[in-house]
Order: structure tokens, then sequence, then C-alpha cells
């Protein structure tokens, strides 16, 4: 029996089960689902969860949060954006370089900076397997913004913030789309920020969600009694 039959079985379920009843029905989105093989980028030890929705970790002793999104979410994050060929992307958070290389197919150059130097490596190594290149991975804190390679068309955060820093409006060219899930747990609300030819910025509420947050993400005011 051909080994690669429960795999394909399973990646199939999982976009018919999980991410296209969550309203990702754009068929570039899904069929890039099946060309980019998401098992090849979790982590061994945790390869059997691959298709499964949930939060993966992104090392076997990885801290609370280090973990990949949940697939459905990694796949309506993509559609919502809109990417398309030539596009300048800024990817917060690498983690295992999954996102970079679904970007990476859909746009022009994606710039990705992840805070910790080992999963860098680790998703440089994962995309050089896949022959994808026109990425260019840094190490860096990019909670507050990364305007080096601004402007962009296209910023998405992988981990949430309690507050969206006003660096990464500022970095978007007209017509450019930012993605990012914006409050504190229990509640966060996935937001889309378009910015029209004319400089004004509209933002739009997509829907609630809850993933972990980026290291040192801004805070908002507390007050104190």
């Amino acid at each position: 029996m051909n080994s690669q039959i429960p795999v394909e079985r399973a990646r199939f379920n999982m976009v018919e089960q999980q991410i296209r009843p969550w309203e990702v029905l754009d068929q570039e989105v899904l069929d890039l689902l099946f060309a980019v093989r998401r098992e090849e980028f979790v982590p061994a030890q945790y390869r059997s969860l691959a298709f499964v929705d949930m939060e993966i970790p992104l090392a076997e002793h990885a801290k609370a949060g280090e973990t990949m999104l949940a697939p459905r979410l990694e796949a309506r994050m993509l559609q919502e954006l809109a990417v398309r060929p030539g596009d300048r992307i800024l990817e917060v958070g690498t983690g295992s370089g999954y996102m970079t290389a679904l970007l990476a197919k859909r746009g022009g150059h994606v710039y990705s900076v992840e805070i910790i130097p080992e999963f860098s490596a680790q998703a440089a190594a994962r995309l050089k397997a896949h022959g994808i290149t026109n990425v260019t991975l840094e190490v860096g804190d990019a909670a507050r913004g990364w305007d080096r390679h601004a402007p962009y068309d296209v910023i998405v955060l992988t981990g949430s913030v309690p507050v969206l820093a006003d660096a990464f409006q500022r970095s978007l060219n007209p017509g450019g789309r930012l993605l990012a899930v914006v409050g504190e747990a229990p509640v966060m609300e996935a937001r889309l920020i378009v910015c029209a030819d004319s400089g004004a910025c509209n933002t739009l509420g997509l829907f609630e969600t809850c993933i972990p947050a980026l290291r040192n993400a801004p805070q908002p005011e507390r007050f104190v009694f």
C-alpha cells in the first residue's frame, strides 16, 4: 500500500472539513495547500499532527505561544490578503516557514522577520529544500514595525498584538493590505487594513479568534487607580 495515500487523504480532509467551511473558497489558495506540503514544515516529532485543527509547537521544548497557526487560520489569512504576483511582502514572525512559503508562492518577494534565531535557521533550511528563493529571512524584533524594506504591498503578523503599532500602516504602499490579530485573550479580532491610492486606510473586522501574542508587542496604556 502506498504510504502517501493516507497523507494525501489527510490533506484532502483538512481542506474540505476545516478550511473550506471556514469561508476559504479561493481556488488558487486551496490549490496551494496541496502544492506546499505542510507536513514538511512541521517539526519531525509533531508531523502526525500536521493536518489537525490545532496550533503545533515549533520545537520540542517550545515555550508557551511558540506555535504554528492552525491550518484554517493560515489559509484564511492568505485569502484575505489577496496576494498578487510582484507584491512586496513583510511577514512578522517566520515561525516554521510554512506561511512564508505560501506567501512566496503567490507574491513577488517576502521579507520575513523572526525574533528567535533557531526558528529562522530551521525555516531557512525548509524553504531551501522546497526551492523557494524569493524570500529574505531576518532575525529581529518587528513587533512594532520593520521599515527596513518598506514600502510593502502586503504585511501580515502571525502573532497577535494588544495594540497595533502605527508604523505598520505607514509602511504600506497605496493599495497595500495589512492583516493583524488585535486584542487580548480571550477576545481578539482579525483585522484587514486596506490603504487606498489617496493614502486613506480602511479597517475591516474579519472574525474573532485568539492566537499567541508576538514577543514584545506594544501594550495598551493601563489606568492606575
